[in-house]
């Protein structure tokens, strides 16, 4: 059963008036934003153009209209903050900017973005309901992230569309040609968890050579199991006992909800542990996350991993807790290194220093729309981007 939420504690209060009246509910962010300093209420008569002005300003906008229309004013909004300014189309036609450079830039729009369309507000019921004309039955989506609360509260309708969509994830599943079973395997995301949608990294962890090692000590660790896809993988090529790893609530009660939906739950654990589990394993295995950054958001944890903590965390871990013969598996995309964020030279420091050296490796060529999409600022680099499975042992 959910426990209850303390709102009281865990979330600030967000305040309006309304009618002359003063008004405050609970604020909810998954992301961690602070509620809006300053509020007002919007309904149908607001015109896009003057919620723009309000939300570039940092006003919210309380919605008491029409729900439909304010998912119609959200793309309004959305078309008005990707729309690019005079001056700066200016100015990028003056300058030529580093890779770095536009991967910067790229991240502080995103961060404008999600700051200028996360000011359309929408009011919560304690049962998850939207007090609002037409608007659909989400409670199954808010309680699936939220769990149970115990009065009203404002979020975001940007936040709000995001459960929606991670719900729909949570149902439908993201099939893994990787896993074996009768007819299409499936992972099942959580809220927060992120989803292996990509289709390079898996395989990999399918395809390598399993270290001969394992035939006496059939043992692996999944180093931030997060959904469980690895350690499940794994396990279904023969690894006996697979102990998976996470510190997320998240991540563990998905990863633990998928290895049982594949029948696999006998075969791997899932540990609440920082990153590595007592012991030795034959093959210990770490996707961790691919970009040296700053994450702006908790789904952004698995994509930016600030100064590489978790890769050196890995890499200077590994050797103490592989077996005699045993292979650490560190999958990791080069994309930072095309970005200028990580040199290659770095990361065989990185593995030297850890007392370890690289007996294999294998590539593999991105395959996601990105990759493809010469809009995108940051396409040279995704084009160019290889993700590799490194084969690691102990000096």
């Amino acid at each position: 059963m959910t426990k209850p939420n303390d709102l009281s504690i865990s979330y600030p209060t967000l305040h309006w008036v309304e009618d002359e009246q003063a008004c405050s509910a609970r604020w909810r962010s998954e992301n961690g934003v602070l509620p809006p300093k300053r509020v007002v209420i919007g309904d149908d008569t607001l015109t896009a153009d003057s919620a723009y002005r309000l939300a570039s300003e940092g006003t919210g906008i309380l919605w008491r209209g029409d729900f439909q229309n304010a998912r119609q004013l959200l793309q309004a909004l959305a078309r008005r903050t990707d729309r690019p300014s005079k001056k700066a189309l200016k100015k990028a036609g003056k300058t030529t900017v580093s890779m770095t450079e536009a991967f910067h830039l790229h991240r502080q729009a995103q961060s404008q973005r999600s700051r200028t369309l996360g000011m359309l507000l929408i009011p919560f019921n304690a049962d998850h309901s939207v007090p609002l004309r037409r608007a659909p039955d989400v409670s199954q989506a808010c309680h699936g992230s939220y769990g149970d609360v115990q009065e009203p509260y404002v979020a975001s309708l940007r936040e709000l569309l995001g459960l929606i969509s991670a719900h729909e994830w949570r149902k439908k599943g993201v099939e893994i040609p990787a896993l074996q079973g009768d007819g299409p395997q499936r992972i099942h995301p959580h809220y927060g968890v992120f989803a292996p949608v990509r289709a390079d990294y898996v395989p990999l962890v399918a395809q390598a050579p399993l270290p001969a090692a394992l035939a006496s000590n059939s043992l692996a660790f999944d180093i931030g199991t997060g959904t469980g896809v690895l350690a499940a993988v794994l396990a279904q090529r023969g690894v006996k006992k697979v102990v998976g790893t996470d510190q997320d609530p998240r991540a563990l009660a998905c990863a633990r909800e998928n290895l049982a939906r594949l029948g696999l739950a006998k075969a791997v654990e899932v540990r609440d542990v920082d990153m590595f589990p007592e012991g030795r394993a034959a093959l210990v295995v770490c996707n961790p996350p691919w970009v040296p950054a700053r994450p702006s958001s908790s789904i952004e944890h698995a994509v930016f991993d600030p100064e590489s903590r978790m890769l050196r965390a890995f890499l200077s871990g590994l050797a103490a807790h592989l077996a005699a013969g045993g292979e650490g598996w560190l999958v990791l995309s080069d994309f930072a290194e095309h970005l200028g964020l990580r040199s290659r030279e770095a990361l065989l420091e990185m593995i030297a220093a850890g007392g370890l050296k690289v007996v294999g490796r294998i590539d593999a060529q991105p395959s996601h729309p990105k990759a493809f999409d010469v809009s995108d600022p940051l396409h040279a680099a995704r084009a160019a981007e290889l993700t590799t499975l490194w084969r690691l042992v102990a000096q």
